[in-house]
C-alpha cells in the first residue's frame, strides 16, 4: 500500500497541463469519486490494524498533494490571462436584445400603485388555503355552487383543503390578525375549474382592496372606484354601479367604465351599450366582520376585486385570454415600449 502511495506521490509531482480541459482530466483521475485516490481510501479498509495510523497519514498527505498540485495548475493557466490577439477590440458592440415585462405584470403594478397613492399596503397570503378563509368566513352558504368539485380544485376532502377561488381569503386573514383601521389590496394567483378557452381560464390573476375603520360609507367606496377608473383609464372615464350579489358584501355592486374606444357611444366592443363591466365591490357583510372577530356595530368597511386579465384586456384589447400564458415571444414583444 506505502509502494503504491509514494508511486502515486511521484506521479502527481510530474503532472503539467496546457489547458483547463487537461486540469479537469487530471482532476477526475485522481480526485474524483472514482479517482485513484478514492480506490487507495477504498482498500485503506484491507490494511493491517498496526498499519493503519502509518498509511493513513500517507493517504492524507498524497489528497492534500494531489489537490495542490491541480489548484496550482488551475492558477498557473489563469495568469497567463486570455488571448485578445484575435477580437477586433475597436468594434461597436453588438445590440443586446432585452427581454420584455408581461402585460399581466404591468397592468398589476399600475393597479397596486394607485391603491398605494390612496394609503394601500400590500397583503399576500398562501394560494393553498382551507374551507374556512376562503368559503365560510365570508359567508358562503354551505350548499353555495362554489363549494361544488365542478368549480373549484379540491385537494382533500374532511378537512377541505383547496386552491383559493380568489384572494379574499387574505382579506380574511388580515381582519382576522389585525384591527382596525384596515387597508389593504391583496393581488395573486386564484384557480377555478373551468374549461380553457379564449374568454376564460382555470387560473387567472385578481386585484382586491379591503377598508375597514369607523363610518366608511358607500360614498367612500364610489369616490374610490372613481378616483381608481380616471387614474387607470384616463379623466375622461365615467363609472357606473348597478346593483348585484356578493355573499361577503351588502349591499354589492358591479362598476362598469364607460367604453374607452368609442367613448360611450356605442362599438363592437361593449357591444353597443357604450360601458364595460370591469369589476365587483360593496360594503362589507356585518357576518364577514364577526367571523373575523370585528365588531360590526362599531367598524364597517367596503371590499372590492377585480381581474387582472380583465383590465389587460381592456387597456391592450388581447382578445384571447390564452395569449397570457402562452409566452408566445411575438405577443411579448408587442409590449416592448409598455415599460
Amino acid at each position: 500500500m506505502l509502494d503504491r502511495i509514494n508511486n502515486l506521490k511521484a506521479e502527481i509531482e510530474a503532472l503539467a497541463a496546457a489547458t483547463a480541459e487537461e486540469v479537469e482530466a487530471l482532476r477526475i483521475k485522481y480526485l474524483s469519486k472514482k479517482g485513484l485516490v478514492s480506490q487507495l481510501m477504498a482498500d485503506f479498509r484491507l490494511v493491517p490494524a498496526e498499519n493503519k495510523r502509518e498509511v493513513g497519514q500517507a493517504i492524507n498527505e498524497l489528497k492534500n498533494k494531489a489537490t495542490d498540485k491541480i489548484n496550482s495548475l488551475r492558477d498557473s493557466l489563469g495568469s497567463k490571462g486570455e488571448d485578445l490577439s484575435g477580437i477586433d477590440l475597436t468594434r461597436t458592440p453588438s445590440d443586446i436584445k432585452l427581454g420584455t415585462r408581461h402585460p399581466l405584470s404591468l397592468v398589476k403594478e399600475e393597479i397596486i400603485a394607485i391603491f398605494r397613492r390612496l394609503g394601500f399596503t400590500i397583503a399576500e397570503g398562501p394560494e393553498i388555503e382551507d374551507d374556512w378563509h376562503v368559503f365560510s368566513s365570508l359567508n358562503f352558504a354551505e350548499d353555495h355552487p362554489a363549494r361544488d368539485m365542478q368549480d373549484t380544485f379540491f385537494i382533500q376532502r374532511n378537512p377541505d383543503v383547496l386552491l383559493r377561488t380568489h384572494t379574499s381569503s387574505v382579506q380574511s386573514r388580515v381582519m382576522e390578525n389585525s384591527r382596525p383601521p384596515i387597508r389593504i389590496i391583496c393581488p395573486g394567483r386564484v384557480y377555478r375549474n373551468e374549461a380553457i378557452s379564449a374568454r376564460a381560464h382555470c387560473f387567472f390573476h385578481q386585484v382586491e382592496a379591503l377598508y375597514v375603520d369607523r363610518n366608511v360609507s358607500f360614498a367612500d367606496l364610489r369616490q374610490t372606484l372613481l378616483y381608481f377608473a380616471r387614474e387607470m383609464f384616463g379623466p375622461e372615464t365615467k363609472i357606473r354601479l348597478r346593483p348585484s350579489y356578493f355573499p361577503f358584501t351588502e349591499p354589492s355592486a358591479e362598476m362598469d367604465i364607460s367604453c374607452n374606444l368609442c367613448g360611450g357611444k356605442g362599438c363592437s366592443f361593449c357591444k353597443g351599450t357604450g360601458w364595460v363591466e370591469i369589476l365587483g365591490c360593496g360594503m362589507v357583510d356585518p357576518n364577514v366582520l364577526e367571523a373575523c372577530g370585528i365588531d360590526s356595530k362599531e367598524y364597517t368597511g367596503f371590499a372590492l376585486g377585480m381581474g387582472v386579465e380583465r383590465i389587460t384586456n381592456l387597456k391592450y384589447q388581447v382578445k384571447d385570454l390564452r395569449m397570457f400564458s402562452e409566452n408566445d415571444v411575438r405577443f411579448l414583444d408587442e409590449f416592448t415600449s409598455a415599460h
